[in-house]
């Protein structure tokens, strides 16, 4: 059985002073007043007890320490820590009508949680407005058919012209402002004069086209990523191919105005050179775009009342003062998707920040030219890549470089190998002036001379490194706003949540690693290995880790054991605010896992990482309730009962190592620990039995399951990695609610024919 490591002693300050002055009648009978706590001598052993009681806190905290270096002599060392990333967004409202730069490594801060910008950036002066065109569903006939009339007369071509109304719709629309559907798959962007540069006049818009010219705009975008799914080649992780987006700005002609002839009315737009690292539709990220120069940021003018905003003129803004505004529009559109659809926010002088704090010129001990040296940084945990050591010995400051793994330095003093022939040149040795750090707990260690040189005694050591909060660095919208180092008139703001931080790992579950990890080593060889290993992904709440061996999710009509080499890996997040009982992995969840697993795979398995797929399943039954007993109560049991049942988690929303060492020994009778089993059917007989369990039912009448739209069924098949989604319950007395009734109508979606976008003019009284 494990031993549990007692406390050396558990007494507190109150047992102590307590203690001490119970003793006081014995070994001093004299002493009569030591009830009053304003005596002098209570308040010395108030003091002694305040100063055991610290000792006593450190003695207990020898048995974590104990256990903590016994972890890194078996070479298991916690997981550390991961600072949160975000994007940000600079605005310069009422500063001076210019660029103003940027350097990377700026501090903004969400309270007192410091973020620094991972990039520079040019701040231009500009107000930004996102907008798309939404079009308007079911319209009044009399009112299309007037449109439609309109526009053709204007365009002067036949009646039988197809037009879609539309609304100019902020982007992203107010909470439940409908759906993100656009007539031209566009999100449209107005660059605007600010409001303290007004009047709008044209003088004024020509200085900013004028300050614009040349200027890199760095645009963020967040995509909404769900039912996402990573694959690890065995060639190294695969890049999945997302649309391509295009950036353009209006192709003005040098006259300033469209062709008089109306079939030649066409405005033209001219693509921008994104810059980009990330796939902005698969993650988060900034695409840099170099605008051109003055002349060519400017509008048409000459376009007539009736076609603005119709076809592919930018959207009609009712606003007149907004209007007036604007200097010119940046259309983002993606060739082969909705974009609207895939975009959850936009926005320009944008910069991705990470969570993190910056120490500067920290002393260490000085270097004692012993073997294996070991000198603690003062703050943890570290940010990977950050640390940089200066050592200063004799009157000579030298950088030293962090590396992985001592056994890959040098030597202190190279020497030829002696089992190298006479005249053999040797090759360049490996840098010896090299340290590791441990990121948890904040160790630099260096080598022994041999493999790694030894810091020199007297050496003196500083150290510049960043520091993270983990989990308190995940802040909500609107949370980073305050910047010490900004220039006057800058603010800051985030326009969605920060994501990817994590506390470092504890003892506790560090050392229920230690059979884990000697048993793969960190190395994903078995589906064991696969499922314990991606539970300790850092940076993610993991909930179910499922691992299907030979088995390729994307390939269709594949069965387990039709693709060897081929490992698929089914992972659920702890929670999901957007489907609480039916969690889904969203791509930044998949992301963090895949980067975990790439370096500890095989170089000839592929990994599948992906989602379940969720099959929705209709529950309507029909009970009779023991006499006394309320039926609403009862009802809500059997409803709790039923989705505890069928959910795909388990009962306390994660899976643990222990359940995967259970899973081991006995697979059979610990599957349902990790939530629904994959591939096990829904059975309606079975959830009768669940029913009859819940306490007050006195006997089920019926039950009827069925899945998406079709009829119930005895039986519900659950293939490849589908799990049941329970999309409705009905539970009432006597006989079970049809299902249709239970689903409800749901109309056939019908394709849209091609059409001309026009906007719709507001009436007015």
């Amino acid at each position: 059985m494990p031993l549990t490591i007692p406390a050396i002693d558990t007494r507190r300050y109150q047992d102590l002073l307590d203690e001490a002055v119970a003793r006081i009648p014995v070994h001093n009978p004299e002493w009569t007043n030591h009830v009053s706590r304003s005596d002098p001598g209570v308040t010395l052993i108030e003091v002694f007890a305040f100063l055991t009681e610290n000792l006593l806190y450190r003695a207990n905290l020898i048995p974590d320490r104990n256990r903590r270096k016994f972890l890194s002599l078996l070479g298991v060392p916690l997981q550390p820590a991961s600072s949160a990333r975000g994007i940000v967004t600079f605005t310069n409202e009422r500063g001076p009508r210019q660029t103003i730069a940027l350097n990377q490594g700026i501090e903004v801060r969400a309270g007192e949680i410091p973020f620094r910008t991972e990039r520079g950036l040019d701040i231009l002066p500009v107000e930004a407005r996102a907008f798309f065109k939404r079009p308007i569903d079911g319209p009044a006939p009399e009112l299309q058919e007037h449109y439609r009339r309109l526009y053709a007369s204007f365009r002067g071509q036949p009646q039988t012209t197809d037009v879609r109304l539309y609304e100019t719709m902020p982007f992203p629309p107010p909470v439940g402002g409908g759906a993100l559907e656009a007539v031209d798959q566009s999100i449209w962007i107005a660059l605007l004069l600010r409001q303290a540069d007004q009047p709008a006049t044209e003088e004024a818009k020509e200085a900013v086209r004028t300050e614009l010219a040349g200027r890199m705009l760095s645009l963020g975008l967040v995509p909404i990523v769900v039912d996402a799914s990573r694959v690890l080649r065995p060639t190294g992780p695969h890049a999945e191919q997302a649309a391509a987006l295009r950036y353009q700005l209006p192709n003005v002609p040098a006259s300033g105005g469209l062709a008089t002839a109306l079939a030649e009315r066409v405005p033209r737009y001219r693509d921008l050179d994104p810059r980009t690292t990330t796939d902005v539709l698969v993650e988060p990220g900034v695409v840099e775009l170099m605008l051109p120069s003055a002349a060519e940021l400017t509008l048409w003018n000459n376009i007539d009342p009736l076609e603005s905003g119709a076809g592919d003129f930018p959207p009609s803004l009712e606003d007149t003062n907004l209007a007036d505004r604007v200097i010119t529009w940046l259309r983002v559109r993606a060739a082969t998707a909705a974009l609207p659809s895939q975009v959850k926010w936009i926005g320009v002088n944008a910069a991705m920040v990470s969570q993190r704090a910056h120490v500067s010129n920290e002393v260490l001990p000085d270097g004692t030219g012993e073997p294996d040296q070991v000198v603690t940084l003062a703050r943890r945990p570290i940010v990977d890549g950050s640390v940089q050591l200066r050592v200063t010995s004799n009157g000579k400051t030298e950088p030293w470089t962090a590396i992985d793994d001592l056994l890959a330095a040098g030597p202190e003093v190279p020497v030829q190998d002696p089992k190298d022939p006479p005249g053999v040149v040797p090759p360049p040795p490996a840098p010896a002036k090299v340290f590791v750090v441990n990121l948890e707990s904040g160790e630099i260690r260096f080598g022994d001379g041999l493999r790694g040189a030894r810091p020199p005694r007297g050496a003196a050591m500083r150290a510049d490194y960043d520091v993270g909060m983990g989990r308190a660095g995940n802040v909500g919208p609107k949370a980073i706003n305050t910047g010490p180092a900004l220039p006057a008139g800058i603010k800051v703001d985030n326009g969605e949540r920060t994501w990817g931080g994590a506390d470092a790992e504890s003892v506790a579950a560090g050392e229920k690693q230690i059979a884990r990890h000697l048993q793969h080593r960190d190395r994903l060889v078995t589906a064991s290995d696969f499922e314990a290993i991606a539970l300790r992904t850092p940076g993610v709440e993991v909930g179910r880790v499922d691992v299907i061996s030979a088995y390729n999710a994307e390939a269709p009509q594949h069965e387990p054991g039709d693709a060897p080499g081929a490992v698929t890996v089914m992972v659920l997040p702890r929670t999901d605010p957007l489907q609480p009982e039916a969690p889904r992995p969203d791509r930044f969840f998949l992301n963090t896992i895949c980067a975990y697993l790439e370096p500890r795979r095989l170089v000839t398995t592929e990994v599948i990482v992906r989602g379940p797929v969720y099959k929705p399943i209709w529950i309507s039954a029909g009970i009779a309730v023991v006499a006394g007993m309320a039926f609403t109560e009862v009802r809500e049991a059997v409803v709790t009962a039923l989705r505890a049942f069928l959910s795909p988690l388990p009962l306390d929303g994660v899976q643990t190592l222990e359940d995967v060492t259970t899973i081991l020994r006995a697979p059979q009778q610990a599957e349902r620990r990790k939530g629904w089993p994959l591939r096990k059917r829904v059975v309606a007989a079975e959830l009768e039995a669940v029913i009859n369990r819940v306490e007050g039912v006195l006997f089920v009448n019926s039950v009827l399951v069925a899945a998406g739209t079709g009829a119930a069924q005895a039986s519900i098949s659950m293939t490849g990695l589908e799990l049941p989604r329970v999309a409705g319950i009905s539970i009432t007395l006597g006989d079970p609610l049809d299902l249709d009734r239970l689903r409800g109508q749901q109309p056939e979606p019908t394709e849209a024919a091609a059409f001309v976008p026009v906007p719709i003019i507001p009436e007015e009284c």
